[in-house]
């Protein structure tokens, strides 16, 4: 009696011999390269911002010194405006972002998977792709309202359309090879997901989901200053009313620092579900 294998049928093939180190090269191993080398350049930024304000280069009114506004940072943390924005922030684009995940991994699914599905789905996306999202603002406003449920809703859209464009380009370019081959060995629609599309898919799924987690914070720092009473882009607005530049660096300077680190976890995540990908980023 024969066995099938349970391993997906797009399993990368066994590792080439390690290549020959040249002197003065130092290597480093798959998945291993530093995190903290993304650092070096947004450290480089801000030692010439300190630097020039130091020696006086800078106009303290229209650009503030970096220990200006990490002071005007912890006296917003510690009368409790900060930490207010800041997870009032973190919610809108939690639930955006879940939102548009969703929706983009479901249509592309859809689309990718049939042919019925694409004809229905795919050019619908491309119309909405073609539309600016931030001009969706006042007709939204008029459906849903001014309260939360726009934001959150334009927040969906800008993340589900990366998202599924990504995905729905890595379904399609599946090598149809591997197709005839489930199709000789008798594969189910469930084994055929699996080992099939499922590891053909993931690498444009993750160039997908970068580009959503950044899009989620790009849109929420216009959103919050449309009505808002609460949220980085509110406080920015606010500060921008009584020409506090320090306080709209602070509010940047978070927005900057959540785009980094969530794009760095996805990253890490990507890296670790791909570990059997051998490319140069790991």
């Amino acid at each position: 009696m024969t066995t099938t294998a349970t391993t997906p049928l797009v399993s990368p093939p066994a590792a080439p011999a390690a290549p020959v180190r040249r002197p003065g090269r130092r290597a480093l191993a798959p998945g291993k390269r530093l995190p903290a080398a993304r650092l070096i350049g947004p450290g480089l930024v801000l030692a010439v911002w300190a630097a020039a304000s130091a020696a006086g280069q800078l106009d303290p009114a229209a650009i503030p010194a970096p220990w200006t506004v990490l002071r005007t940072a912890g006296q917003l943390w510690s009368d409790g405006t900060l930490s207010t924005d800041v997870l009032t922030s973190l919610e809108r684009a939690a639930y955006g972002f879940a939102l548009g995940l969703t929706a983009g991994v479901v249509l592309a699914l859809a689309a990718g998977l049939s042919r019925v599905g694409e004809a229905l789905i795919d050019g619908t996306v491309q119309l909405n792709r073609a539309i600016p999202t931030l001009g969706l603002i006042p007709l939204f406003i008029l459906w849903l309202g001014i309260g939360e449920t726009f934001k959150i809703a334009i927040i969906a859209i800008v993340v589900y359309i990366p998202i599924y464009l990504n995905l729905h380009a890595a379904l399609s370019g599946i090598d149809h090879r591997y197709v005839e081959l489930a199709e000789v060995q008798g594969l189910s629609r469930i084994r055929f997901i699996r080992q099939i599309v499922v590891p053909g898919a993931l690498p444009g799924f993750f160039v997908g989901l970068r580009l959503g987690v950044t899009g989620s914070w790009l849109s929420l720092v216009v959103l919050e200053q449309i009505n808002a009473t609460s949220g980085l882009g509110y406080l920015m607005f606010q500060a921008q009313n009584y020409g506090r530049t320090d306080i709209i660096l602070v509010g940047l300077l978070i927005y900057g620092v959540f785009g980094l680190v969530s794009d760095s976890a996805v990253r890490l995540v990507e890296r670790r579900v791909l570990s059997w990908r051998r490319t140069l980023s790991n």
